[in-house]
């Protein structure tokens, strides 16, 4: 049986933690890149470059591309044949939290209490999943994520007679209503099904998806190409200014739910959609 001692859980969090902040994935850069090239809209196109150039001084400097570092969202799949030694797991993920964020001047945005509002210091605690997993490996992802993005999403609990379209204009009306608030250009993470909690966590999981690829399912990825052109005619466009970039992905997961119902979230993500991960 595989053994992972609790202190390279640890270690690796904490990377992770710097590495999202400061780098974004080449995917979703290389589709800002392409837009800032596309757009009609001159000012629309200026702020796409700008939005590049952040990027690339962010690399230079080896600071972060966005100064709201985020929430510590944690994606860990965990083999079965896996065994933690030298601590608890959800102590070491948040002593790599503590450590990535201290160490690598990364803003500390978490309260300990909603309403009285006390910050921890060192972004803790993280806000982790852990799904066990057939083998023997330890799959962890980081996805830092900031409020002006994340206070922009929705939830609907739909009945079974909505139609596709409606869940469209769901998903159009919410970015309308967002507005330049979240930071656009976006990307959406869309859950379908599952329960009220359920949606809302596929929604998270899908803004971890390659932006550039499809949905496997072909009536999925129809579906997710339908959303990304009706965002893109809404006009808000890149920072709340106008033009036709105002989403660069629309990600769908969906899962079986009851027969009464039909849950629909939508997860917004700014143009810096952060997440970085590593197998141990």
């Amino acid at each position: 049986m595989k053994q992972i001692h609790v202190s390279e859980i640890t270690q690796t969090i904490a990377e992770l933690c710097v590495k999202a902040n400061r780098v974004l994935p080449e995917d979703l850069a290389a589709c800002i890149r392409i837009c800032a090239e596309t757009e009609p809209d001159p000012r629309a196109a200026e702020i796409l470059r700008l939005l590049e150039e952040n990027r690339r001084a962010a690399g230079e400097m080896n600071v972060p591309v966005c100064q709201d570092t985020g929430m510590a969202v944690v994606f860990a799949e965990v083999g079965q044949e896996l065994h933690i030694i030298g601590g608890d797991f959800t102590e070491a993920v948040n002593k790599g939290v503590a450590k990535g964020y201290t160490e690598g001047w990364l803003r500390a945005s978490v309260v300990a209490d909603p309403l009285r509002r006390e910050n921890t210091g060192d972004n803790t605690p993280a806000v982790l999943y852990t799904e066990l997993v057939p083998g023997g490996a330890l799959r962890l992802r980081v996805c830092p994520k900031g409020f002006g993005s994340e206070n922009m999403s929705a939830l609907r609990m739909l009945t079974p007679s909505a139609a596709r379209s409606d869940i469209i204009q769901f998903v159009v009306d919410t970015v309308i209503t967002a507005g330049g608030n979240p930071c656009p250009p976006l990307v959406l993470g869309i859950g379908i099904g599952g329960t009220f909690e359920g949606c809302a966590l596929l929604a998270k999981k899908a803004l971890c998806l390659p932006v550039g690829k499809g949905n496997s399912d072909p009536y999925y990825a129809e579906m997710e190409a339908e959303i990304l052109t009706r965002v893109n005619e809404c006009g808000v466009g890149p920072q709340g200014f106008g033009g036709k970039t105002t989403a660069l992905a629309a990600k769908i997961l969906a899962a079986p739910t009851h027969i009464a119902g039909l849950p629909v979230a939508v997860n917004v993500g700014c143009h810096v959609t952060r997440h970085a991960g590593a197998v141990l």
